[in-house]
């Protein structure tokens, strides 16, 4: 069995690197905001929280493959670490202290399927982090030493369940609207609590299910894992585990199939 406790040791600097220039540029009066290609917004201090990951990154793991979604891919091989500098970057834009630097490792599996090992959020303006590594669990807290373990729900009924989701133009975009507000319909509570906040309640058991029609793998690795070790399942709306497609559910295993059911199209 792979021993991952350094991997995740390096993940947590990692993502205090990150935090100190993101927390340091939020609500900054000077912040400086362009606008990507794909019409989405970003900021300097997305492009150097990933910069300054990346540097520790080459001086730490020179061999492992990095792949950011401000400077893209750099490097190759079996394993690979995923950065979104800031996951909810509409949010850091407004002020709003709902977003999160996500990191995460993926190797290649025996099947040749690669997969997050390592995977951690870190919301400094939330004032909190979570983090997990395959067969070691998930966790929440302010650093290693000081966490505890966290688990998805019991709920078994999609009548008592409460979803989280970002948005609905998304699902409207998609031509998926109707089957996803039948699945709001059907659930006891829902909200849009967005990005990677939805995923990490989940893995808390605040939250049943997720979902989200529009993604990119940073967005998805690190909340993956992180579900997956707290006990839940994290797939595509196809249904194929993991976070290699354009889309995410996510939920406490219990409500999975359903949840698939009523989103497809």
């Amino acid at each position: 069995m792979a021993d991952y406790h350094d991997d995740l040791r390096l993940a947590h600097v990692l993502a205090d690197s990150a935090d100190s220039v993101t927390l340091e540029r939020f609500r900054a009066l000077d912040l400086k905001i362009e606008t990507k290609p794909d019409l989405t917004p970003v900021s300097d201090a997305d492009k150097a929280a990933e910069e300054l990951v990346r540097g520790v990154l080459q001086r730490a793991r020179p061999r492992d493959a990095v792949l950011g979604e401000e400077f893209g891919l750099q490097g190759s091989g079996p394993r690979r670490w995923v950065i979104d500098p800031i996951d909810g970057t509409k949010n850091y834009i407004r002020g709003v202290p709902v977003w999160a630097t996500l990191i995460a490792l993926l190797e290649d599996g025996p099947d040749g399927v690669e997969r997050p090992v390592v995977g951690i959020v870190s919301a400094p303006a939330l004032n909190r982090r979570w983090w997990a590594a395959k067969d070691l669990g998930a966790f929440a807290g302010r650093s290693l030493a000081k966490a505890s373990r966290i688990h998805v729900s019991g709920v078994s009924r999609i009548e008592d369940a409460s979803f989280s989701y970002s948005s609905l133009s998304g699902w409207e975009e998609r031509g998926r609207l109707d089957p996803f507000l039948d699945l709001t319909r059907a659930c006891w509570r829902t909200r849009a609590y967005g990005d990677f906040w939805s995923y990490m309640m989940v893995a808390e058991g605040a939250v049943d299910i997720a979902a989200e029609p529009e993604l990119s793998l940073w967005d998805m690795a690190a909340n993956c894992v992180i579900v997956e070790e707290a006990g839940g399942r994290f797939t595509g709306l196809d249904g194929v585990p993991g976070p290699g497609g354009a889309d995410a559910v996510a939920s406490n295993g219990l409500l999975h199939e359903e949840a698939l059911r009523r989103l497809s199209v």
